[in-house]
């Protein structure tokens, strides 16, 4: 299909362009940026006048749950979710049922994602069998059936031996681990140390559960040299630890979650489980420091932290319902929120959910690297074209997901996503 999107603003962060203009699209990909050919005659045409014309959002945190919670979500409903959002490629955790740790289930996965023509899933592989954090799962076998890095979801290894075996295997291949930085035993807690949690009696994660375990991991690259993504930082003092390892030369990129972008633990109010989350939800000065974080570019990408919950597993007391929470549909707004409250440019404001993210995923993405997240001539067609105006109310209804639970819930949120093209076929329009 041949299709022309014409008069939208047009922002590619990765090229520097942020001026009106067309796009015209053919055989799945971006044909000209500017004036489209004089013989080029579209099957369709998307007016984006008065829109944002994108690359497609890159997010690097979502749960499918498929195979195995189809319960929370089917692949269907969560893949309606992404391109409802904008969200063109995702990362997806290898924390299903069974878990991502043989070949044939990440491909099995990738053809069931293929055959909905939505969007583009970039499976993570578990970093050790069945996440049991024992024995290293065959990195080489997994990459070649299509994971872009190697994680343990949720599940801290409680070896620092075994981490570091891994660490050195993957930097011997050049493959990237994605760590969630929290230390095993002090990381079990279900809400943030600090006054309200001992208020309410809950039990509580310190901020050191995670400087120590950055501490331990940065020690680690400095040994192995390893690649190492860190997912969903949640503390000033984890923002700080990064930002000095950066300033290092250490090999590290980071994310954060728009959950702790927007939140903290005021919003658990009273022992609201939609605001059940992990990482928890801390206190303002850490909110504010990722914030400044993701602006100065310490923190290298903002992530939807995807995890549809099914309605049972909320309607429980607090420290018992699971955590999560849907977000692939409420990425652009969030994102979008933060630059207009904090006074961000849009173009970085972009670029933290297209360029960015995909140049974390770099190598990894092998023929589609300098593809994905930006508007390359000849470049796959992964175009999305947003609104900056108006608001639109976050409620079941609205929503694509299956997992409904959101602390976002009731919330009137700017910016929409008018359309997303996927490999050159229209995947979604707003009604």
């Amino acid at each position: 299909m041949k299709i022309l999107i014409q008069n939208g603003r047009v922002i590619d962060p990765a090229s520097g362009l942020d001026q009106t203009a067309d796009v015209a699209i053919a055989a799945g990909r971006i044909l000209a940026v500017g004036q489209a050919p004089a013989d080029f005659t579209p099957n369709r045409v998307i007016d984006a006048k008065g829109c944002i014309v994108a690359p497609g959002l890159v997010d690097l945190a979502a749960r499918l749950r498929e195979p195995g919670q189809e319960h929370a979500g089917m692949l269907e409903s969560e893949m309606a979710a992404a391109v409802a959002g904008g969200v063109t490629s995702l990362v997806c955790s290898p924390d299903t049922d069974p878990v991502l740790d043989e070949p044939g289930l990440v491909e099995m996965l990738r053809y069931r994602a293929e055959k909905l023509h939505q969007a583009r899933v970039l499976p993570l592989g578990a970093l050790t069998v069945g996440l049991k954090g024992d024995v290293l799962t065959e990195m080489g076998q997994l990459t070649a059936a299509g994971c872009v890095g190697f994680s343990q979801a949720e599940v801290p290894i409680p070896s620092t031996q075994v981490l570091q075996r891994a660490l050195q295997y993957a930097s011997t291949f050049g493959f990237t681990v994605w760590l969630r930085p929290q230390e095993l035993h002090l990381g079990k807690g279900v809400a943030a140390s600090g006054p309200l949690a001992t208020r309410m009696g809950l039990s509580s994660v310190s901020v050191a559960a995670e400087t120590i375990a950055l501490h331990t991991i940065f020690e680690l690259v400095r040994a192995t040299q390893a690649r190492v993504h860190l997912c969903r930082i949640s503390s000033a003092q984890g923002v700080d630890l990064v930002r000095q390892a950066k300033s290092e030369g250490l090999p590290v990129t980071a994310d954060v979650s728009i959950n702790s972008l927007h939140l903290t633990d005021a919003d658990m109010g009273y022992f609201d489980s939609r605001a059940r989350l992990t990482p928890v939800l801390r206190q303002q000065r850490d909110r504010d420091a990722l914030r400044a974080g993701l602006a100065d570019g310490t923190l290298d990408a903002l992530v939807s932290d995807h995890t549809p919950v099914d309605a049972d597993a909320k309607a429980l007391p607090f420290a018992e319902a699971e955590a999560g929470a849907t977000g692939l549909e409420l990425l652009w707004s969030l994102a979008l929120k933060w630059g207009q409250d904090d006074g961000v440019d849009l173009a970085q404001v972009i670029g933290r959910v297209t360029a960015d993210p995909a140049r974390v995923l770099g190598t990894a993405l092998n023929t589609l690297q300098g593809s994905i997240g930006q508007l390359a001539m000849g470049g796959v067609a992964d175009v999305c074209v947003l609104s900056t105006q108006g608001h639109w109310p976050v409620t079941d209804s609205t929503l694509h997901s299956q997992g409904k639970s959101t602390p976002f819930s009731g919330y009137e949120l700017p910016g929409r996503v008018m359309a997303t093209v996927v490999n050159g076929h229209v995947a979604f329009e707003a009604k």
